[in-house]
């Protein structure tokens, strides 16, 4: 799958098998010391933990806290990259989850799809405000319900994202 890129292959068909998530944020998960992004269902009560490197957890945490770094990261340099080529990165999608690793696209505006890892997906994503989706598969799959009584848990998760800083992801 590496460096697949499938041309005029759309996003129309397959509109009523993916949900738009939200990314709640990213922390590192203890004691594997191993980053994870948290996704949400818009509309609905899964989530979607996808673990990450610290490269990208870095990159979605700076974009989250609008950090801007004196040189460009990676996902900003791709995004500029679009801009230049007139390619607009219309949504990004979770297509696949094969023997627990994630698998995505970005959707380009001329119908392009670019396979590429979720985690780049959701840092480029924040980068040019386009919307996350998953198959429902997927979330069928991976997505957890997290009860009532947790949502205490949820809150807390949310405001160590206030606190914490990029640098805490860093290798």
């Amino acid at each position: 799958m590496q460096g697949q890129v499938r041309a005029g292959v759309g996003d129309n068909d397959t509109e009523a098998a993916v949900r738009e998530l939200s990314v709640v944020g990213v922390r590192v998960e203890l004691p594997s010391n191993q980053p994870i992004v948290l996704l949400r269902e818009v509309e609905g009560d899964r989530y979607l933990p996808i673990w990450i490197g610290a490269v990208e957890a870095t990159a979605i945490a700076y974009e989250q806290q609008g950090v801007k770094p004196a040189r460009p990261l990676t996902h900003d340099l791709l995004r500029d990259v679009l801009a230049a080529l007139k390619a607009p990165l219309r949504a990004v999608e979770i297509t696949e989850l094969k023997e627990n690793v994630f698998y995505a696209d970005l959707l380009l505006g001329d119908g392009v799809r670019v396979s590429a890892r979720p985690s780049d997906s959701i840092a480029l994503a924040l980068r040019v405000g386009a919307p996350i989706r998953c198959a429902e598969q997927v979330l069928s799959e991976a997505g957890i319900v997290i009860p009532d009584e947790q949502e205490d848990e949820v809150e807390k998760f949310r405001e160590f994202l206030e606190q914490v800083r990029p640098e805490d992801f860093a290798g």
